[in-house]
């Protein structure tokens, strides 16, 4: 990416976001470069989607389903009933079709960095893996994700796919079949473990 470029996106969102959003974003983006290098990724890419993952976080669940209205992008049962789903979706329809970012993969990355789904690109478990260890974040449970993020990105998508889950079932609200999904494909992909 270009410092153009760069000084573009950080100056867009910085305009969309709170303070304290715009700094999550941010961090996002320096740990998705973070991985990026670490796992062979694409480092402009993961800039990039991490700047712009929650474009779409602070404005009103109107304008978000405006915006998915306009584009003809229908939400399913569960996304209806999960407004905390709606600026990924939102912000994935904003990257492409406002800013013109034609790149599936940031697309893709941008749309999924809050449910995952199975078949993931490496940028979009990148972003995934980001967004869960920023260097803002303070949950209970993100140093042991964060050490997970540092042994393999499969790791550490299994302990964000089973703390997101768990959280989700703690909180008693529908769970995104996408989500299902991506945890059963890491669970089914892992070497069997001897007896």
């Amino acid at each position: 990416m270009t410092d153009r470029e760069r000084e573009f996106y950080t100056q867009h969102i910085r305009e969309r976001l709170s303070d304290y959003r715009f700094k999550h974003s941010v961090n996002v983006s320096k740990e998705a470069v973070r991985l990026a290098i670490k796992y062979g990724g694409d480092v402009d890419k993961a800039e990039l989607a991490g700047l712009l993952h929650d474009v779409m976080k602070d404005v009103g669940k109107k304008e978000q389903l405006a915006i998915m209205d306009k584009y003809g992008v229908a939400l399913n049962e569960v996304e209806l009933q999960a407004p905390k789903l709606w600026h990924a979706i939102a912000g994935a329809v904003y990257v492409n079709k406002v800013l013109e970012i034609r790149d599936e993969d940031i697309v893709n990355a941008v749309r999924y960095h809050t449910t995952a789904r199975a078949g993931m690109t490496l940028l979009e478990k990148i972003i995934y893996i980001a967004d869960y260890t920023s260097e803002e974040r303070d949950y209970k449970g993100v140093e042991k994700m964060r050490k997970a993020c540092n042994v393999s990105l499969e790791y550490a998508m299994e302990e964000a796919l089973a703390f997101g889950i768990a959280v989700r079932a703690e909180e008693h609200t529908a769970i995104h079949p996408d989500t299902f999904e991506a945890y059963n494909e890491i669970m089914l992909s892992k070497p069997e473990k001897k007896k």
